[in-house]
């Protein structure tokens, strides 16, 4: 069944009727050819998902009804936000669409020292835009019942003063040439559930080490992600599954 998320507050309750426009009635009428009786998924600005039948459509607008409501559990018990040094062609979107449908909550872009790529101040809102809708995308893809922020930060003392989190950690490959294995761990032991993780990466090249020692000070830990160095857009996407698994699977 298709899921949209709506714009707009409504009357989540069984046998009210709402209307719904824009780019969710091009795809639900035009893309998915969705007759009166067919029925989708709708997450309300309260996380809750309410599922409703087309009722009549009239031009760029349609009206839909409840049949039933719930409030499924699929979200990640600790939110993550994953911080990213900017990379280069594509990899931005790997990370957000990806790492959506692994539960992050949030991504963060930003310049380090070793970056390669830059993003014009004249093309930046552009680019959030795209990465916005692709996230949204990916969240109506893998169930969401919210769509993961994006933005933009121009280093990392910007991140570490406008990211909201409680306990922070950032993917050093030195600590993972060192075998330590465990940091991360130590770090979830701790954590419960509304606490905010901040996992910080860097670019192709990684971290500069003055900006591991920046964070260390900031009290952000270094950890290491396996035995093995992995590229840019793949250790966010590990860091994810590590949570999943240990909040909800272990």
């Amino acid at each position: 069944m298709q899921r949209y998320f709506l714009n707009a507050p409504i009357d989540a309750r069984v046998g009210q009727t709402f209307t719904i426009d824009g780019d969710t009635v091009k795809h639900w009428v035009k893309v998915m050819r969705a007759q009166p009786g067919d029925a989708a998924e709708f997450v309300t600005d309260a996380h809750q998902v309410v599922i409703a039948t087309l009722q009549s459509t009239t031009g760029q607008t349609a009206v839909a009804k409840i049949t039933a409501v719930t409030t499924p559990q699929v979200e990640l018990p600790v939110p993550v936000t994953i911080a990213c040094g900017l990379s280069k062609g594509d990899k931005p979107e790997q990370i957000v669409q990806r790492g959506t449908e692994l539960g992050a909550s949030a991504f963060v872009f930003f310049d380090s020292l070793w970056t390669v790529a830059k993003w014009a101040p004249n093309k930046r809102e552009r680019k959030l835009a795209r990465l916005a809708k692709i996230a949204q995308g990916a969240a109506e893809q893998s169930h969401r019942t919210m769509i993961p922020t994006v933005q933009y930060e121009a280093d990392l003392t910007s991140v570490l003063a406008h990211v909201t989190y409680d306990q922070g950690v950032v993917a050093w490959e030195e600590s993972a040439k060192q075998g330590e294995s465990s940091r991360l761990v130590q770090t979830l032991k701790h954590m419960t559930a509304p606490q905010r993780l901040l996992a910080i990466f860097g670019p192709e090249g990684g971290l500069a080490p003055q900006e591991v020692a920046q964070l260390e000070a900031a009290g952000v830990t270094p950890v290491g992600l396996g035995p093995r160095i992995m590229r840019a857009e793949t250790a966010p996407l590990y860091l994810l599954s590590s949570v999943s698994f240990w909040c909800e699977l272990v």
